[in-house]
């Protein structure tokens, strides 16, 4: 069943003289099993998005619904709901504190009152999904490397077995070999598991390659919705609002303006590489 928001607003300090409208009148619906990219500048609204999917915000008016239940009628069970929308902060350290990394795993299933045992077992699948060596079980998660960080916080998420998977910004501060790492690790878990992921990022290139819709947020509103060679279209729009397309987007639109006939909609290095030497066989 989809995630649907109906109408979301949501004011900071509403009733104050710094109030601030972070969300005006989104509504998205959220199927089962997409990858979703969400972008926009800083103060776009998308944490302030992310946190209303999963009740850690509730609308300042509209409605949000989950499997066909409004997630803040007064009966509804948060708790139930946070373990199939998983939610993982920009910052790993928010989420651990726990004395080792396989007792931090074990923290989000045992509080769903599960077996000792099946507590166990799903942090320890968890932690092979995220590609993590049983040499690191036992070693205090701050002791870890940012991308390690970052990768127990994922299977932390994980072993409660959400239906949706929420990252926000997860390779922040990442070199380009971690950055890949945990993305490929996460388009592996979206493909084998068949979960909903929804990736918040600032790097184009990343969503080009991995999602397969996009969506933008500008002053708090969705501004585009769309598969990725659609948004990537209006990449003049995008930077007026200080975003931008894929560096491949740039690539073409000048080669095309060199009298060169190639295809100004490839996003990806490898769909590049093809269109050029496409042209050129």
């Amino acid at each position: 069943m989809p995630l649907i928001l109906d109408h979301v607003n949501y004011i900071y300090g509403g009733d104050t003289e710094l109030a601030v409208r972070a969300l005006k009148d989104v509504n998205l619906v959220i199927p089962d099993g997409q990858f979703i990219g969400l972008i926009g500048h800083t103060g776009s609204g998308k944490s302030t998005l992310v946190q209303h999917l999963n009740g850690l915000i509730k609308p300042s008016s509209g409605a949000i619904y989950f499997n066909g239940e409004d997630i803040h009628d007064t009966d509804y069970d948060k708790k139930k709901l946070r373990s199939k929308v998983g939610l993982v902060f920009q910052y790993p350290e928010h989420q651990l504190f726990e004395i080792d990394v396989f007792s931090d795993v074990c923290f989000g299933p045992k509080n769903l009152g599960l077996p000792q045992k099946e507590v166990e077992l799903r942090a320890y699948a968890a932690l092979k999904q995220v590609g993590l060596e049983d040499d690191f079980f036992y070693q205090s998660p701050f002791d870890l490397s940012g991308g390690q960080k970052r990768r127990v916080a994922i299977a932390g998420v994980l072993a409660m077995k959400p239906d949706i998977l929420v990252l926000d910004e997860p390779t922040a501060g990442l070199d380009p070999k971690g950055r890949d790492e945990i993305l490929d690790q996460i388009a592996k878990l979206h493909q084998e598991m068949g979960i909903t992921v929804i990736l918040v990022s600032h790097s184009m290139e990343d969503v080009a390659k991995y999602v397969e819709r996009i969506i933008v947020m500008n002053k708090g509103s969705v501004m585009f919705d769309d598969v990725p060679k659609a948004v990537f279209k209006h990449y003049q729009e995008l930077e007026q609002v200080g975003l931008a397309a894929p560096q491949v987007t740039y690539i073409m639109q000048a080669l095309k303006e060199k009298g060169l006939p190639v295809n100004t909609e490839v996003t990806t290095i490898p769909e590049a590489r093809d269109e050029i030497l496409r042209i050129f066989s």
